[in-house]
């Protein structure tokens, strides 16, 4: 796929910002029926990591990591394009420290952890190197996993990533001076409650993904013009990152590519807060991901 292309073609961080998510609605797209998968816990770093393996292994095309954004679970964030995804590759997909099924521990919740584990349930799995994307929160994991694990990467894909706080929208951070429960939105309560029915459970993941928002220090410029893999970065024009920001990713990063598509924050992924459940775009966006990774 060439530059033009992924102009012409334009249709996209965080849920992290569970605090910022107020615009989602209650009517959700319901993901659709998963091919047959293998999955379950891995002993990475400390963490029993959960996760599940979609789709055969190919000859030509390597392994894809998905790694879900701030509050999610493998299903809430993936459960519409998996499928898809899972059509021509096998498709890894984690669920980190404190989310979904994978329990959390007393350690810190960093996005330089999160990219640590990553790259060790690639070794658990005797997977050498894979194509890794992540959304949001899991965008900022797969850069982290570009920085620290060049060896284990093929090429990545960062969707609605950042990495300086001047990159969010105007407002953005005001959501975390006094973060409280009641800014999450309803569905991922839902799909949280769903795997973890102990309210307790919920409470501290608000807070540890607050926390890891709160104190997040920019990124200095070298740290993505450190990362040598081929990168997609995708970010929709409503996004709660800004698209000038993704653009100055895209250029920083030696082997970048940009891709800006209608939409706001995972709506163009038919994630759980998705307010369009019949939109077109996640399947489009999914094939232009499809022929960046081909490339």
């Amino acid at each position: 796929m060439n530059h033009g292309l992924l102009a012409r073609l334009s249709l996209t961080l965080l849920c992290c910002c569970v605090a910022s998510c107020s615009h989602s609605s209650n009517n959700r797209t319901t993901p659709a029926t998963r091919p047959t998968m293998i999955g379950g816990y891995a002993p990475v770093n400390g963490l029993r990591m959960y996760y599940e393996v979609h789709g055969e292994p190919h000859p030509r095309r390597a392994p894809l990591v998905l790694i879900h954004g701030g509050g999610s679970t493998i299903e809430s964030n993936w459960g519409r394009i998996l499928p898809l995804l899972a059509r021509a590759r096998q498709v890894i997909a984690i669920e980190e420290q404190g989310h979904g099924h994978t329990a959390a521990i007393d350690r810190p919740f960093t996005f330089e952890n999160s990219a640590d584990d990553v790259a060790a349930l690639l070794d658990h799995l005797k997977v050498e190197r894979a194509d890794v994307m992540g959304f949001s929160n899991g965008g900022n994991i797969a850069l982290r996993v570009g920085l620290r694990h060049p060896n284990k990467v093929n090429k990545l894909v960062a969707i609605s990533a950042m990495y300086r706080r001047d990159g969010m929208i105007p407002g953005f951070w005001d959501g975390f001076v006094n973060p409280d429960i009641s800014m999450m939105p309803e569905p991922l309560k839902a799909a949280d409650r769903k795997i973890n029915p102990d309210p307790r459970h919920l409470q501290q993941l608000f807070e540890q993904d607050v926390k890891r928002m709160a104190t997040f220090t920019d990124w200095p410029d070298t740290d993505l013009s450190g990362i040598a893999a081929p990168t997609l970065v995708v970010v929709g024009d409503h996004d709660i990152v800004l698209p000038e920001h993704a653009m100055k990713m895209a250029r920083l990063l030696p082997r970048g590519r940009l891709m800006i598509v209608p939409g706001d924050h995972g709506d163009f992924l038919g994630d759980v807060l998705s307010q369009r459940p019949d939109s077109l775009a996640p399947a489009a966006v999914v094939g232009l991901i499809e022929a960046f990774l081909d490339e």
